[in-house]
């Protein structure tokens, strides 16, 4: 098996425990996930894109899972959760370039701004509400993104600084 065929076969792997993850965490969080202040510590997660870009489309597939699965909603929440777990995850990979206190910028912003756009269609709730009640879910999971961020990036330092001296 070449190199390469391993490299995919672990961003497979890794992909899929990540989505597992994201799913188990919502299960077990759904109580207050979908309430009216939607704390989704599973969105935390999209932290990861900004060491592994990879899972920029697996946490897309797992936000729409968990919509599929414990949302209700139907289609356009599930597509729009995709939508919103792709470009959330991307943001925080982009944000990690600039700094690593940025990653949390996209996981408050961008659900924030567009889950409540289609919220506000299927509730039938004005967006204003909605974007306050979304944004004050998303500060803690922004915060734990950052922390995610920040121990991974030492991690990261750490075992460069070991292979270095090895």
């Amino acid at each position: 098996m070449k190199n390469r065929d391993i490299k995919s076969s672990h961003k497979i792997a890794f992909s899929g425990m990540v989505i597992a993850l994201y799913i188990s965490v919502m299960f077990f969080s759904q109580s207050f996930a979908f309430g009216q202040y939607q704390i989704r510590i599973a969105t935390s997660l999209y932290a990861l894109a900004a060491f592994y870009p990879f899972l920029i489309i697996p946490l897309g597939i797992a936000n729409f899972l968990s919509n599929f699965l414990f949302g209700g909603l139907g289609p356009l929440d599930m597509i729009g959760g995709l939508i919103v777990g792709i470009l959330t995850a991307l943001g925080c990979f982009k944000a990690r370039k600039v700094s690593v206190y940025l990653v949390g910028v996209p996981i408050l912003l961008i659900p924030t701004l567009l889950v409540s756009s289609w919220l506000s269609i299927l509730l039938n709730v004005p967006y204003l509400a909605l974007f306050v009640s979304v944004g004050v879910g998303q500060i803690i999971p922004s915060a734990f993104g950052i922390f995610l961020v920040m121990f991974l990036e030492k991690n990261f330092k750490r075992e460069a600084k070991t292979n270095d001296e090895n």
